[in-house]
């Protein structure tokens, strides 16, 4: 299977709003209520806020593409756009995300070796990341690829407080 990556760019603003919804419903709607998902698709995922990530210069966005579909997506964010720290030695990755029919097909790996490229290109200290306590996949999958946990915070999904493991991998 042949995985190639593409740079979403502000003109892939409805492929890159339909992966995100796609995959966070995917990824959360087990263990959330309906409505809060699409809170999170009203605050986070509509065009005209994900129009302006893509057109900051601090994020960065990738598609994961197979035979010519969009499987998954990954978005850094250096410096200010970061969600949390906000360190010029840093790159936060805000969002690896794979569909459920290729997840565990190795998609995954190569969206975080992309993310571990962009920070060693910027010649940056460290990656770091926020993971639901509850995604004990995703956590596992960071935990083997040598991340640490170094705090916690709070996400708010539509009326729910949910806690984040903070995550980080010295380069």
């Amino acid at each position: 299977m042949n995985i190639s990556l593409k740079s979403a760019l502000p003109e892939d603003v409805l492929a890159l709003q339909l992966i995100a919804r796609q995959t966070f419903r995917d990824t959360f709607l087990e263990h959330n209520t309906e409505e809060n998902i699409n809170d999170y698709f009203i605050t986070k995922l509509s065009v005209e806020k994900l129009t302006a990530e893509l057109l900051d210069h601090n994020s960065r966005f990738f598609f994961a593409v197979i035979d010519g579909n969009i499987v998954g997506y990954l978005k850094v964010n250096f410096g200010p756009a970061q969600t949390e720290l906000q360190d010029s030695n840093g790159l936060e990755i805000e969002r690896i995300y794979i569909t459920k029919e290729y997840q565990g097909k190795k998609v995954a790996p190569v969206l975080f070796e992309k993310a571990l490229s962009v920070a060693r290109e910027a010649a940056l200290k460290y990656v770091w990341l926020g993971v639901w306590e509850e995604n004990k996949r995703a956590i596992k999958f960071y935990e083997k690829n040598g991340f640490k946990v170094f705090d916690t915070h709070v996400f708010t999904l539509g009326n729910e407080q949910q806690t984040d493991y903070l995550m980080k991998l010295a380069l």
